[in-house]
Formats: C-alpha cells, structure tokens, sequence
C-alpha cells in the first residue's frame, strides 16, 4: 500500500489529504453512512496531528497507520450502531452515495458501494467485516490486517475466509451496459408517473422487492414490499394518496453504482432517492431511501 506522495510531516493536514479520499472509501463500508465516515476520518486526523512531527516523521508508510486507525475508531462506532439498528423503525438502508467520485484505487469500483454490497456486510460481524475489506477490497496483506485487528493471521484468514462466503452467495449479478440500465430506470419512472401497471408488469421482475426506509421519521412502508403484483399496487397506491407535488424534480443519478433519481422538492430539497438493481434487463430491488438524517449530505 504505496504512499502516493511524500510530503514534509511537519504540516499534518497536507501528509493528511493525499490518504483522505481512501479512507473514507474505507470508513464508508465499515459504517455504510458517509457522516458518521467523515467523522470517522476526522478523528483519524485529529490523532494524526497529535502525536506530533517526530512520531510521524518515524512512520514509513503512514497510509497504513492511518489505515489502522481508521479501522479502529469505526469498530468502535459499529458497537453503537449496532445497538440503535436493533430498534431502528422499518427496514434500514444505508446512506446513499451519489456519482463517487472515479479513483484508480479497486476500492472504488461502483460495484463495492452498491446497497446490496453493504446489506450483505451488515450481515457480518465487526471484525469479519473489517478482516475482509482490509484484505479483499483495500488488498492489504494478512500481516497488515492482523496488526490493524490485534488478531494473529491465522484468525484474520478465517474471518475473512468466512466473510467471503457470506458475500459471495448473496452477492447479485449486476448488468454491465450503463445505458441500458438508466434507459430501464427512466422508463420505470415514465411508468409509475403515467399509472402504468402493464408496463410496470413488464420492467419488473416476479420476485421483484422494494425496500423503503423511512427511519421513522416520515411516511415509508415498514416492511419489504414482495413480488411485482405487490410492488406495483403500493406504487400506484402512494402515486394517488400522496403525490409530489407539481414541480417537483426527477434528478437522474448514480446512487450507490445503481442507476436511479434524486426526487427535488420544488424549493430544492431533496427528500428521496430511489435506485434500482436491474438484471437481464428487469428491475429486481428498488431502494428508496427517505429518513432525512440520510439524505443531510447530498442536501446542497
């Protein structure tokens, strides 16, 4: 894990920026909430600058001591997290990403920030969780992730030996052609909007779900809707009791690596997004996330 460029130690924060994109890539699937990523990378800095210049003048490759200290401050915080998603209202989402920004780094790949990915990864422990990040997506070696975890490298390997199955049976197979995917998307919309069962019938697949998570803190529904039939009648069913009112934005965007909408209220705000996985050129999950904590960040 190479550091990008080597900069005087003595200014904190300009060796700090170079690793900072990385770590919240890091923290944001540990924590699948870029708030509490970025409060996690600040703590990171914050211990960056304390232990003054000479110790971080000592650091060969301060991109795995930040690495390791990141790791630990969100161990810490999935602890609590943990603990508040046990009586979280509804179905829990994680908190949507918009358009990453492209790196040559494999941790950015879209695919790895898609909401399916991180569902999978709730499913884990903390440390499975963190062993197979470190080492699958963030390619460190075994070595590293046992320092990071304060585990041996037998432990590490099993954690992550155990992750990898997890991940791998429920990982869905994504369509690859963008185009085709936003097309899909677009006319989902076209069809929901216009009240089009039929079409939405065809754009959908039989097992199609959808996840709606509210929070608690406004209207969504409170469990999974199943199957296309159900899909469609609670769509059209909130299409008629509780529209958006006229104005009211469909922003095209990538959320998550998926193709979807920003929905933009007519003052600006955005109160909902919605994405969908699409594979052999149907809908299987819509994803609509509405608990404005979420959404803060993407809020211009």
């Amino acid at each position: 894990m190479p550091e990008p460029i080597l900069i005087e130690r003595d200014d904190p924060a300009a060796s700090f920026e170079p690793h900072r994109a990385y770590l919240r890539g890091l923290a944001y699937r540990m924590l699948s909430s870029m708030a509490e990523a970025e409060d996690a990378v600040q703590d990171a800095y914050i211990r960056w600058h304390r232990i003054g210049v000479k110790a971080r003048s000592a650091i060969e490759n301060p991109r795995a001591w930040l690495s390791k200290a990141t790791t630990r401050l969100c161990l810490d915080r999935l602890k609590s997290a943990r603990a508040q998603r046990e009586s979280y209202v509804g179905p829990w989402l994680p908190e949507p990403v918009i358009e990453p920004e492209a790196a040559d780094d494999p941790a950015e790949l879209a695919q790895d920030l898609s909401v399916a990915f991180l569902l999978l990864l709730e499913r884990l422990s903390p440390l499975e969780r963190a062993a197979f990040l470190l080492h699958d997506v963030f390619e460190m070696s075994f070595q590293q992730v046992a320092e990071v975890l304060r585990r041996d490298e037998a432990a590490c390997r099993q954690l992550a030996t155990r992750a990898r199955k997890h991940i791998e049976a429920g990982r869905p197979r994504f369509d690859a052609n963008a185009e085709d995917q936003a097309r899909i998307a677009a006319a989902f919309l076209a069809a929901a909007g216009s009240g089009d069962a039929g079409q939405l019938a065809q754009l959908l697949a039989k097992d199609a779900i959808l996840i709606s998570d509210g929070g608690g803190k406004v209207k969504a529904a409170l469990n999974p809707i199943l199957g296309s039939d159900n899909v469609i009648a609670f769509l059209l069913g909130v299409q008629k009791k509780v529209p958006f009112p006229e104005g009211t934005e469909y922003r095209p965007s990538v959320i998550n690596g998926l193709p979807g909408f920003l929905i933009v209220l007519p003052d600006g705000k955005i109160v909902q997004t919605l994405s969908f996985e699409i594979e052999d050129a149907v809908i299987h999950r819509i994803y609509a996330v509405r608990n404005p904590d979420k959404l803060k960040t993407l809020q211009s």
